[in-house]
């Protein structure tokens, strides 16, 4: 029955470690993704958050971060391509507001750097994996004679 079974190749150590990283993210990402479901119906803020209360600004910004969020944490979670699509654009979006936009939104520069330390571990583990399948590719050579 053994010898019947596909064999898949083993995870190296920064494979396992990414997608230990890339589910940490999702965790955040859904967290995010309730905080601002939670602000929108009224049950945080005191109920000052809720849609109808908030400008037009903060309910186009809150009901798409609160959609997109939990979609990228979907994504990264199933290791999907589209994850990290998806979290870029929610990260980018929270970037904006608190970064570019703060006389609308506020400021909230720990939301900023931790897209940022993140965006950058994630573009670590690309470049380590990118070289690792480099080096494996290099160490399979193939003898015609």
């Amino acid at each position: 029955m053994e010898s019947d079974s596909p064999n898949s190749p083993k995870r190296s150590l920064t494979e396992t470690i990414f997608v230990v990283f890339l589910r940490v993210v999702a965790i955040a990402c859904l967290w995010f993704g309730l905080q601002y479901w939670s602000m929108l119906v009224g049950y945080s803020h005191a109920g000052l958050g809720r849609f109808d209360l908030l400008s037009l600004p903060w309910r186009v910004a809150a009901a798409g971060l609160a959609v997109v969020f939990p979609v990228a944490a979907l994504g990264l979670w199933l290791g999907g391509s589209w994850g990290p699509v998806i979290w870029v654009l929610a990260a980018g979006g929270q970037i904006l507001m608190f970064g570019l936009w703060t006389e609308i939104f506020g400021r909230n520069p720990l939301a900023i750097v931790l897209h940022s330390v993140v965006a950058l571990v994630y573009l670590a583990f690309r470049l380590a994996l990118w070289l690792e399948s480099r080096h494996k590719q290099e160490s399979v050579t193939v003898d015609l004679l």
